[in-house]
């Protein structure tokens, strides 16, 4: 029994990522946290990998914890590891599209395609969030801000 958790993809998942939590944590712990100015170049890193690490524990525990007969009974998921891929390929397409065509429209389209082909909604929906997404991205960098993100050879 205890063997099966050890092979469980949650379990393994879990690991994985608070492995990761520890190592942005550490490696964040090396800048300043705080600075006269306020917070300083590892005051977001160090929460991020904390919050990593503390997730991932939720999970490998949650797992521990949970009925493992339904868990053993239950067939792999196709359709799931399917839209999980699409999903990364998407994110790395778009990624390698932001010196292109700029960050918004890159994050507008990336959401577009998760809106309406991974979570299945109407054409209007997916348009409206990737839309609104990425606006809410211009007025809280672009315009609250002020930081400058990738713009595309358009100038946006």
């Amino acid at each position: 029994m205890e063997k099966r958790f050890f092979k469980d993809g949650d379990v393994i998942a879990g690991a994985a990522t608070a492995a990761l939590g520890v190592y942005i944590t550490l490696a964040a712990s090396k800048w300043d946290v705080m600075g006269p100015e306020g917070p300083g170049p590892g005051f977001f890193p160090i929460g991020y990998g904390l919050a990593l690490i503390i997730l991932s524990l939720v999970l490998i525990v949650s797992r521990f914890r949970a009925d493992l007969s339904s868990v053993d009974k239950k067939s792999f998921d196709w359709a799931g590891f399917g839209r999980a891929m699409a999903s990364w390929v998407v994110f790395s397409v778009c990624a390698g599209l932001m010196n292109v065509i700029g960050f918004y429209l890159s994050f507008a389209l990336m959401t577009f395609f998760l809106v309406r082909f991974v979570f299945h909604r109407t054409l209007a929906s997916a348009a409206t969030t990737s839309i609104l997404s990425a606006l809410g991205f211009y007025v809280v960098f672009g315009l609250a801000l002020d930081v400058s993100l990738p713009t595309g050879l358009m100038g946006f």
